[in-house]
């Protein structure tokens, strides 16, 4: 079986870790902040705190952000639940806006237009959560323009897209947010074997989301309600959680980071010649925003199902059947049986149903050979000519 994505462990990953496990710390040592740090470097941007988790990282900015009962948190339908979960945690109202047809991202449009209807009624967000579903990052400039408008806060869900670029400019710079997440899961783009980041330009932020990772726990002395009793002291002064991201895997991320950069080079090749062979096939290749340069996290068609005999679930079946690992990103959140509790139901968000309908993720990982793109092709040709 082809997976759709696969982690990529060289030998000087492995060397990282052993280092680690033969060092005194495995949990917080300095792998943790030398971690931080090369993200800043790479993302051009201030402050970084690593967590065990993108969904952790999304949780604790939310709270850093004051989000909480009473307030509303806006993201798009087609993204993992994660996205939206993080405002359940705090105990606000989730609400979803559609998706941009081409780029599958949150409509600028239908964001716009909800906002001014939300305003009438007395029911703005408080947080909004764009995601750069694939890699490609979303129109965050206008989005931005927007949140000045009407008084909301952005966190960029980037957990597909590090490496890739908006603007000429890195992703996870927050020039048009407060805060951006990236994940390591294994078959992201580099990996930390589980874990996430929050990175900030704000001191304040950066602090707030360092406490809550930990327990809410410091021993800083200038945070203290007293003065410290001694060198062992410290204090609980938030109910945070244990978020911590450990040396080990921080060890690991360090050294996938050497990668990064290469690894999108070599999935924007993939894609190139993914463009080239599905050309003439039923189906839709991804767009690229002029303004973007996409980490390419995933490569999702789209199938023109007027023009083929098959459904959509006959063609996914066929493909997984044949040794071909697709996949489908995402099922939209707001037709799970837990939103649709909360009264979502299928017809709400027309532009992501429509995508649900017809998407399906085919194999892109730096390590795919030209030998298994052409199976991946060549069985789908098979399939959709069936």
């Amino acid at each position: 079986m082809i997976p759709y994505g696969q982690q990529e462990i060289s030998q000087a990953d492995i060397d990282a870790v052993v280092d680690v496990l033969k060092s005194d710390f495995l949990t917080q040592g300095p792998a943790v902040p030398g971690f931080e740090q090369e993200l800043a470097k790479h993302s051009d941007a201030k402050h970084v705190v690593a967590v065990n988790s993108a969904t952790s990282a999304l949780h604790i900015a939310c709270l850093a952000l004051g989000l909480g009962k009473g307030d509303r948190l806006w993201t798009t339908p087609i993204t993992f639940v994660a996205s939206a979960n993080c405002g359940l945690y705090c105990g606000a109202e989730v609400d979803f806006v559609d998706i941009d047809a081409k780029t599958y991202n949150m409509s600028v449009a239908a964001l716009a237009e909800k906002l001014e209807k939300a305003k009438q009624n007395n029911t703005l967000p408080k947080v909004v959560v764009p995601v750069h579903l694939c890699g490609q990052p979303c129109e965050m400039q206008a989005i931005h323009g927007l949140s000045q408008e009407y008084g909301f806060r952005i966190i960029e869900d980037a957990s597909h897209a590090i490496g890739g670029r908006y603007r000429g400019q890195p992703i996870g710079n927050c020039q048009f947010s407060d805060i951006t997440i990236f994940s390591f899961h294994p078959v992201k783009i580099i990996t930390t074997g589980e874990g996430g980041v929050a990175i900030t330009n704000d001191a304040e932020l950066a602090q707030q989301m360092e406490l809550l990772r930990s327990h809410g726990i410091t021993r800083d002395e200038k945070l203290m309600t007293e003065v410290s009793h001694g060198g062992w002291y410290y204090q609980q002064i938030e109910l945070g959680f244990n978020y911590r991201m450990t040396d080990m895997q921080a060890a690991l991320g360090l050294s996938q980071l050497d990668r990064l950069n290469d690894y999108v080079a070599k999935r924007h090749q993939i894609s190139a010649r993914y463009n080239s062979l599905l050309s003439n096939l039923p189906l839709v290749t991804p767009w690229q925003h002029p303004d973007s340069y996409s980490g390419l996290h995933l490569y999702v068609i789209r199938l023109k199902l007027d023009l083929i005999s098959k459904s959509h679930q006959q063609v996914f079946d066929a493909l997984r059947e044949s040794g071909i690992g697709v996949n489908l990103h995402y099922i939209p959140v707001h037709i799970q049986p837990y939103y649709q509790q909360m009264g979502f139901a299928a017809g709400d968000f027309p532009e992501a149903e429509r995508y649900y309908e017809e998407a399906i993720s085919l194999p892109m990982f730096p390590a795919l050979t030209e030998q298994q793109q052409d199976m991946v092709v060549t069985t789908l040709k098979q399939v959709l000519a069936a």
